[in-house]
């Protein structure tokens, strides 16, 4: 185990703990993909929590004048925890409205005109829920200094900053070649 700390093989430790998924899945997006990575898997332990946030940490050194970092909920809290603890920040999340279609950020969390935050998610497909976080923060007047993942699907705009960039296939529902198949569709 030491070998995936040393270089942060973020695709072994995945491995390791069975959170890389090799099957036929409903991905959030509506797309079916024979690949998923299930990071709760992995986030279950602090230690490899930790380390993966010390090694964000290691590539967002070079931003400054940060104040907070900001994960999506559920997901992305766990580890916009631990990489604030890395960062020396603070660590909030945005939570889904009642119709979903938008994030807030609670009363709880003051954020002030001007800050600055680094927006967290641990494996970034389409960027959907990281981007509702970043517009919760910034409709309270913060501005996102980056966009920090685990692992990079390669499918989003906002040109994260990650451990690993992995590009998966993903098919629309009508064009499946899994559903051609027969194979069963796991629901993700």
């Amino acid at each position: 185990m030491a070998e995936i700390y040393q270089d942060m093989d973020v695709l072994a430790l995945y491995r390791q703990e069975h959170a890389y998924l090799e099957g036929h899945f409903l991905l959030a997006s509506g797309k079916h993909s024979p690949y998923f990575l299930q990071s709760t898997r992995v986030m279950q332990y602090p230690k490899h929590t930790d380390l993966i946030a010390e090694a964000l940490a290691k590539r967002l050194h070079h931003i400054d004048k940060l104040d907070f970092v900001i994960g999506p909920a559920m997901g992305g809290v766990t580890l916009a925890y631990a990489l604030a603890r890395a960062l020396n920040l603070r660590a909030l999340f945005a939570e889904k409205t009642s119709d979903k279609s938008k994030m807030l950020v609670r009363e709880a969390f003051p954020i002030e005109k001007g800050q600055r935050f680094i927006a967290v998610e641990d494996v970034l497909t389409t960027g959907g829920s990281v981007k509702k976080a970043i517009q919760a923060a910034e409709a309270l007047g913060a501005s996102c200094a980056a966009v920090a993942c685990v692992i990079d699907r390669g499918l989003s705009d906002l040109k994260p900053i990650s451990l690993k960039t992995l590009t998966f296939p993903t098919y629309e529902p009508s064009a499946c070649p899994l559903c051609q198949q027969g194979l069963p569709l796991e629901e993700v």
